[in-house]
């Protein structure tokens, strides 16, 4: 197991990205701004593309060697802070028993929902271990980059994931999901704590392989009043995020829509909450009273603007941020296709020379 990169006896203007990514996760200071993006390796990139038409989407996934590549190119080519294993959130499923494809146009299908009671106490949580691939991609990409970059872990959170389980892919109101929720409240609760049992372990063999930091995606979330997210999915997300900072790292907890949530989402105990862009990440960051760190949060269609603009909404997220210890730079959502690849490379070139401005101003 590869040594994780320090927090402490680290001089704030000596540092490698990996610990100045790592430290900013943490709240302690840095010499400029971290960047990242969400998505980063991904199909706007003529290098993925070209392992795509070889490919599918979960042999990459599931074969370490191509997962390393594609994580390491994007990586490499954006010049960025860290990089964010390539995987899926829904690879838990099938060592839970749970089949499941990507149809073209579609996204993620799950043929045989969970619907019921007995749906979920089939569901099995003893072959976590069947998982390992994903751990063995995080070695290979931290062994390339030797804590130069910080390496990022991740999964799904508990009601994300079971949001595609019940649904049996994505969707418009999340009727089924809800409707277990609140009428089948001992089904609701097995599947919870049946993903925790699987994720933590998941997420632990990431922490061995040398993941530095675990990014919990709850992308659904925002569906969610906040009295039925303190009810049904606090407490679980909770539980699951406290068993990861367990094995020794921080806890990015990102979620889409979720302005009205931000508040409750801090009482998970996560390290640092991911910001969409619909949030002015000022805003958002003082009503949590500063007491976690942030990401984000640039309009990931902003990279499609001429560079002035681009700049300037750069300019600004920064300036909301204020140089205070805590802020990772990042898009509000993952980087969709088509973007302009010289665009993102622009962004980090902007955060680089103005978080550095902020910073000493």
């Amino acid at each position: 197991m590869q040594q994780h990169i320090s927090n402490t006896q680290i001089e704030a203007d000596s540092l490698t990205s990996g610990a100045r990514f790592v430290r900013a996760c943490l709240r302690k200071p840095v010499d400029r701004t971290p960047v990242w993006f969400l998505r980063q390796a991904g199909r706007y990139m003529p290098e993925y593309q070209a392992v795509r038409r070889h490919h599918s989407l979960l042999e990459i996934c599931r074969k370490p060697e191509l997962a390393a590549e594609v994580t390491i190119t994007a990586a490499e080519k954006l010049d960025v802070d860290a990089a964010i294993i390539f995987a899926d959130l829904l690879l838990p499923f099938q060592p839970m028993g749970l089949d499941f494809e990507f149809q073209a146009g579609e996204g993620p299908v799950v043929h045989k929902p969970v619907r019921t009671l007995e749906d979920v106490a089939r569901l099995r949580t003893d072959r976590a271990s069947e998982l390992g691939y994903v751990a063995e991609a995080i070695e290979k990409v931290a062994g390339h980059f030797k804590d130069r970059i910080g390496v990022i872990g991740f999964c799904g959170a508990p009601f994300t994931l079971a949001s595609y389980m019940i649904e049996g892919g994505s969707s418009r109101n999340y009727v089924a999901t809800k409707t277990m929720m609140y009428r089948q409240p001992d089904a609701w609760r097995l599947l919870m704590d049946k993903l925790v049992t699987v994720l933590s372990e998941y997420a632990r063999q990431q922490v061995e392989a040398s993941a530095d930091v675990i990014q919990i995606f709850d992308s659904w979330t925002g569906v969610l009043s906040v009295e039925d997210y303190r009810d049904f999915v606090l407490p679980v997300t909770r539980t699951l995020i406290r068993e990861v900072q367990s094995f020794g790292v921080p806890v990015i907890y990102f979620g889409v829509e979720t302005a009205s949530l931000l508040p409750a989402m801090r009482e998970t105990g996560a390290d640092v909450l991911g910001l969409d862009w619909r949030t002015p990440l000022g805003e958002a960051w003082k009503s949590l009273d500063y007491a976690c760190a942030v990401q984000g949060n640039l309009d990931p269609i902003t990279l499609f603007a001429e560079p002035e603009l681009i700049r300037e909404r750069v300019k600004g997220i920064l300036r909301q941020a204020g140089g205070r210890p805590g802020h990772i730079f990042n898009l509000g959502h993952g980087i969709v296709p088509d973007t302009p690849v010289e665009n993102v490379q622009y962004v980090v070139r902007c955060v680089r020379e103005l978080s550095t401005e902020v910073t000493r101003g």
